[in-house]
């Protein structure tokens, strides 16, 4: 299996947000803006607009983040 279809939907969408969470973490923020944004379009194609609201509202904050430094 490739690692984009390993796993349950529920699976992939943690994953994705752990990432993001590590990574912003780190101080990597455009990284973590490109995870959220996977996790956003992976929601959108399985039809979770549930899912895809909450990856927006992160895609928000980090995009907030970076405006104001």
């Amino acid at each position: 299996m490739t690692p984009t279809t390993r796993g349950s939907a529920a699976e992939r969408f943690s994953r994705l947000f752990r990432k993001a969470g590590v990574l912003l973490g780190k101080g990597r923020r455009r990284e973590a803006l490109a995870v959220l944004r996977e996790g956003e379009a992976l929601a959108r194609a399985l039809g979770d607009e549930g899912k895809a609201a909450l990856f927006r509202e992160e895609i928000t904050r980090c995009e907030n983040c970076l405006r104001d430094r």
